[in-house]
């Protein structure tokens, strides 16, 4: 009798495992695809429904390893494309940004700084949608300041997305000059702050785990995302990442 218990609580934990692995796939791939169709929004995108099925910041780890690896697969794939005299101020910015958000990661909680951020993409599509976005931004110090903005929140919540899309959409580039600059921005981005990471001991065994099971679903969204990246026209693609923005914002908003 106590043999046949445990046999029946035995496969209610593997089924309860089953399901939490399926929610998490199908979190990663749509996270993921998004990712290859836009340049960005994977972290935005599944840190809506991870912390519900894993730690916050092993979620945050995760997103940020996968982002690095998809980063360099897409810059890889838009090379051409690629302006990095583009990216220098960015890239500084970050550099001196990162740290402080890896220390925020790992010592403060993040409900706080998730709803100002939401706040923030919230306010930037509206600015979008009444048409008083700035079409263009000139000068180092927007550079800078972007960068630095990414490195911060890249590294406290791992969404460096929201600064880097205001200002690249102010460039006058392309679709896919905006999305190979981008990704290149993120490689450079990602590999700092994963670099806090180890130092900070965040780079666990659980993330490594996860990493792992939730691989192929990651893979297979990020290339579903590229391969309908061609077909877009600019006019769609800006709203659909304006469109992604202010679902985010609002999520971030009302979660924190």
């Amino acid at each position: 009798m106590v043999q046949g218990r445990r046999q029946r609580v035995g496969t209610s934990y593997n089924a309860a495992m089953t399901l939490a692995w399926a929610a998490g796939a199908l979190v990663i791939f749509l996270a993921s695809f998004v990712m290859g169709l836009t340049g960005f929004g994977i972290a935005l995108v599944a840190m809506a429904f991870l912390p519900w099925l894993m730690s916050p910041v092993t979620a945050i780890v995760l997103l940020t390893l996968y982002a690095f690896v998809f980063s360099i697969v897409v810059v890889v794939q838009l090379r051409r494309d690629l302006t990095p005299r583009a990216l220098v101020d960015l890239l500084v910015g970050t550099v001196a940004g990162a740290p402080l958000g890896v220390w925020v990661l790992a010592s403060l909680p993040v409900s706080a700084l998730n709803r100002l951020i939401g706040l923030v993409l919230i306010i930037v599509v509206a600015l979008e949608f009444r048409g008083v976005m700035p079409t263009r931004l000139v000068g180092r110090a927007w550079g800078l300041v972007t960068g630095f903005l990414a490195g911060v929140i890249g590294g406290a919540v791992g969404t460096p997305g929201p600064p880097v899309i205001v200002y690249v959409t102010t460039q006058g580039w392309g679709p896919r000059t905006m999305k190979a600059n981008t990704m290149g921005f993120f490689v450079a981005n990602q590999g700092v702050i994963l670099v806090g990471y180890w130092w900070a001991g965040l780079l666990t065994r659980d993330v490594a785990i996860v990493s792992t099971a939730f691989a192929l679903p990651a893979l297979a969204g990020v290339g579903a995302g590229v391969a309908l990246f061609g077909r877009l026209d600019p006019v769609r693609f800006r709203r659909i990442v304006f469109g992604l923005l202010l679902v985010s914002g609002l999520v971030l908003l009302v979660r924190g």
